[in-house]
């Protein structure tokens, strides 16, 4: 597991670190100059390395790095735009430093002298502003961050690059695009979550000598395969159907039949012992025939083909018997399938998983009763779902995705907020799921994430292990599939046959 630092947990553990002898503030910015350098030297091995300076600590970080760059014979120059006196310590006495050695500067950096002294050089070192950053670059320092961002040179970013959000991946302002990005300690969420991630390229963490340390509160994460693989339910040798647990899928329409045949597919495909259908009356024979392994059971449905809401109590009885519940993908937004599934959520009792059509029924005022649920709960909205379940704009959920995913979780109810590095948070944890592609952006990708996270539950997995790993698997999956078929062509319905390939990723990692 790596875990991954808010500002504010940074802060933390510096002051930590100060107040107890650990470390201080000049030892700290030392050790991270010289990761910047060490890794300015590996990307431009001749040349000259132009650092640019910004007037915080971080600006005291490029000046470490220039300094020992200079001390090792590169030819490097520091654009600051401050005057190094005006610092403050410890990155003052940093830049006295480095001046008191020989390296050149100059200073205040208008976007004209940036610009001349970026074409000279091989490599641009960003070391304007760091993770502290909150509200919107100006004037100077968003005219040079401009000529950084267009100077067509390789672009070596200090912490975050500048005019990043490091906690919520958003841009404040001209962000130039990195070609790696060195961070202290840890990962930041801004390097991790769109659209900050596309411009920080290759991520190289360093070891500064901060230790982790305390609880933090929220803990976001990221996986290894190794964490995901130890999860996998393998089957025993004398295996049975019914260890590997049933599973009842409510889904489907006359309109969105489909939608129940890819949810029941990731349920049986992540391995399930029984998978029941429960459709519309006039969907059976569509499953049955996509998926005669399955069995399904007919709904009373109205004269359009969607669930009726005397339905409710016959889903509910089916729900004793299984040990796990799917509920949503495809059942539309008419009032009877609405009612139907108000019902059924207020009256379940086992674990489900609740996906498209049933979190559209709920709203607001439901979400308090959801997430304080005592049996397994998952959501799994895709960024407009989940803004109508808190009541807040889509432009909110996607401004802070870990924060707002969060807010939508509980004790045992996992949030997966959908999309690129989609989020899986549960309690005050977040799994941040790096594997995906823009190809799995079509209709339907989510109903297969359905049934498989309802499988994982049948098979006993908590919310959180369910959900991160069905998203981790899905995702994988979806990267195979589009090497083979392309991000273009790959669909929905591609997807399941993936599957297989991306568990057994998992399954080597753990030999």
């Amino acid at each position: 597991m790596r875990p991954v630092l808010l500002a504010k947990d940074v802060r933390d553990l510096e002051q930590h670190a100060v107040a107890s002898g650990q470390s201080d503030l000049a030892t700290l910015m030392e050790r991270a100059g010289a990761a910047v350098a060490d890794v300015a030297t590996r990307m431009a091995a001749d040349g000259a390395i132009l650092v640019v300076c910004g007037g915080g600590n971080n600006g005291g970080d490029g000046w470490v790095a220039a300094r020992l760059l200079h001390a090792l014979g590169r030819d490097v120059a520091v654009a600051t735009l401050v005057d190094p006196d005006t610092l403050p310590e410890p990155a003052r006495s940093a830049a006295i430093a480095a001046c008191d050695s020989g390296v050149s500067w100059t200073g205040p950096t208008d976007a004209e002298s940036t610009r001349r002294l970026a074409r000279k050089a091989s490599l641009v070192v960003d070391a304007v502003l760091g993770i502290g950053l909150k509200g919107p670059v100006r004037d100077a320092t968003a005219e040079v961050l401009s000529e950084i961002a267009a100077c067509e040179r390789p672009v070596l970013a200090v912490d975050v690059p500048s005019g990043v959000d490091a906690d919520t991946g958003a841009l404040l302002g001209p962000v130039p695009r990195a070609s790696a990005t060195v961070t202290f300690t840890a990962l930041k969420p801004g390097l991790l979550m769109y659209p900050a991630a596309a411009y920080a390229g290759e991520i190289r963490v360093a070891d500064v000598g901060l230790p982790l340390r305390g609880k933090r509160s929220p803990r976001i994460e990221v996986w290894d395969p190794c964490e995901y693989a130890e999860l996998v339910p393998v089957p025993p040798p004398d295996a049975h159907k019914g260890d590997r647990g049933s599973v009842l899928v409510v889904a489907g329409s006359r309109l969105y039949a489909g939608a129940a045949v890819l949810a029941v597919s990731g349920a049986t495909r992540m391995g399930a012992g029984y998978v029941f259908a429960a459709v519309p009356a006039s969907v059976v024979p569509v499953v049955q025939s996509a998926l005669p392994h399955v069995i399904a059971i007919g709904l009373e449905e109205t004269d359009d083909g969607v669930v009726a809401e005397q339905a409710a109590e016959h889903v509910v009885r089916l729900s004793r018997d299984v040990d796990a519940s799917v509920l949503g993908p495809g059942l539309s937004t008419r009032g009877p399938a609405v009612a139907a599934v108000r019902s059924i959520v207020s009256s379940i009792e086992g674990p489900v998983v609740l996906d498209a059509d049933a979190l559209n029924a709920l709203g607001p005022d439901d979400l308090a009763s959801v997430k304080s649920r005592r049996a397994p709960t998952v959501l799994t909205p895709h960024p407009g779902e989940l803004a109508r379940l808190l009541g807040v704009s889509t432009a909110e959920v996607q401004a802070d995705r870990i924060r707002i995913a969060l807010a939508a979780a509980g004790p045992r109810c996992a949030c997966v907020l959908k999309g690129a590095r989609t989020i899986v948070a549960c309690g005050d944890r977040a799994v941040i799921t790096m594997a995906g592609n823009p190809g799995m952006a079509t209709a339907g990708m989510g109903d297969v994430l359905a049934g498989m996270t309802g499988t994982l539950l049948a098979q006993r997995l908590g919310p959180l292990e369910a959900a991160a790993l069905a998203a981790h698997v899905h995702a994988r999956a979806g990267d195979l599939g589009a090497a083979e078929l392309t991000e273009v062509c790959l669909t929905s319905k591609d997807l399941p046959a993936f599957l297989p390939a991306a568990v057994r990723e998992l399954l080597a990692s753990r030999a």
